[in-house]
């Protein structure tokens, strides 16, 4: 473990040479252009600790191009579609299937769509395919208009008082006349019309927040969501009570919004399944060319408790999804070497995993180290560590525990290549 208490590390710079198993042009080709790529003005830095290979620079930046309208629905512990835009055009060609076994909110197989590739996503959470497969076949405005008039907003009746926490009796009403309707004419274990489902992903992602813009009282963003009991806390705290929210307009504005933009390409048939990232037998083998991915990280994100009016809204049992906390490192390296296990079926020779594992506790775990190990023994070459950080500074500073405290961002991804 590197010694975090400190602000710089002798860090071994030099030239950065192919792993013996992975001296093939394919391979050292994509390691020559992350060790060149100076497209803000700045080679990478290269450096080693023990075994790993590090290329550091600002590979891309949340301003570099903006995002598609498409992607900008919340979600907890996401990241930025420049990280998987980044190795799909670099390691992909239109029709290669790219995949995510943690997809979150999508944004790996929304971003393969939106470049002509093959979207293909898992997720232990029912809420990630609710999230992701409306935006990949998104509707006309005007037919979501058509569909929100069709609804029988008068008729719906609270029917938990708890939820008067966060909505006026009034918005509550008709919040659970949508819900009724959707459960009934979208149920989750049929097929739902694209227009079904694609309003009811946008009213999950407008169920809470902090502006008028959702249909509560002000509370915390709309990536989590608090207990009544502290809600009715932030209320009193704030001196606030729920007001009226127009929901049909905020569904429309919020469609508006996400295709501003235009349509989502071409592209082939997705594949979407809910499964542990352990085990995913609807996946052939050999079928994947590029995984891009973010695993749940150690002890951070309690997936249930924020998502519990999102999944209620939904009709889902959060009781019965099997989310995983792992809260020490050999937990969360195990589960990491079980899904490399399944990568390494899925994924085609000569294929990518770009495994992306972010900062916790401050720099004092380094995860990328985690997976590293993990890989050991498993049919990838292991080519570097890549560390995209979002200010340039020196390169001691991606390893310091005052990383943050000086302002640097950075994402650490662990490239592999299927031998």
């Amino acid at each position: 473990m590197i010694d975090s208490t400190v602000d710089t590390l002798p860090l071994r710079a030099g030239p950065l040479t192919t792993a013996p198993d992975a001296k093939n042009s394919a391979a050292s080709s994509f390691i020559d252009l992350v060790r060149n790529f100076c497209e803000f003005g700045q080679a990478s830095v290269e450096a080693r600790e023990g075994s790993i290979a590090y290329l550091v620079n600002e590979f891309w930046t949340s301003g570099q191009r903006r995002a598609h309208s498409i992607h900008e629905v919340s979600y907890r512990a996401c990241f930025k579609p420049q990280l998987p835009e980044f190795f799909i055009e670099r390691l992909t060609r239109p029709g290669d299937a790219v995949y995510d076994p943690f997809m979150g909110r999508g944004t790996t197989p929304l971003q393969a769509a939106l470049m002509g590739r093959r979207p293909v996503g898992n997720d232990v959470n029912p809420l990630s395919v609710l999230l992701t497969r409306p935006r990949l076949n998104p509707p006309a405005l005007d037919n979501v208009a058509q569909r929100l008039d069709q609804i029988p907003w008068d008729l719906g009746e609270a029917d938990d008082a708890d939820l008067l926490a966060f909505y006026s009796p009034r918005t509550l009403g008709r919040l659970c006349a949508l819900r009724n309707w959707l459960i009934e004419k979208a149920p989750l274990d049929g097929v739902s019309p694209s227009v079904d489902d694609w309003i009811r992903m946008v009213a999950i992602n407008r169920l809470t927040g902090h502006s008028p813009g959702f249909f509560s009282v002000y509370t915390l963003p709309p990536n989590q969501a608090v207990s009544a009991p502290s809600q009715r806390k932030i209320n009193a705290k704030r001196g606030q009570i729920p007001t009226d929210r127009d929901i049909k307009k905020l569904i429309l504005k919020k469609t508006a919004s996400l295709l501003s933009d235009g349509s989502i390409n071409s592209h082939l048939t997705s594949l979407l399944t809910t499964n542990a990232a352990q085990s995913t037998p609807s996946i052939k083998s050999g079928s994947i060319q590029l995984v891009v991915t973010s695993p749940p990280f150690l002890d951070i994100v309690q997936y249930a408790e924020d998502n519990w009016l999102r999944s209620w809204f939904a009709g889902i049992d959060v009781a019965s999804v099997a989310i995983a906390h792992h809260r020490t490192e050999a937990s969360w390296q195990n589960m990491v070497r079980d899904t490399l296990v399944e990568l390494a079926r899925v994924v085609a020779r000569g294929g990518h995993v770009a495994f992306e594992v972010g900062e916790v506790r401050g720099g004092k775990v380094l995860l990328e180290r985690l997976v590293w190990e993990a890989a050991e023994g498993l049919p990838f070459d292991r080519l570097f560590v890549m560390v995209n950080q979002q200010e340039f500074t020196k390169t001691a500073n991606c390893w310091g525990v005052r990383n943050n405290a000086k302002g640097t961002n950075t994402n650490r991804i662990v490239v592999l290549r299927r031998q």
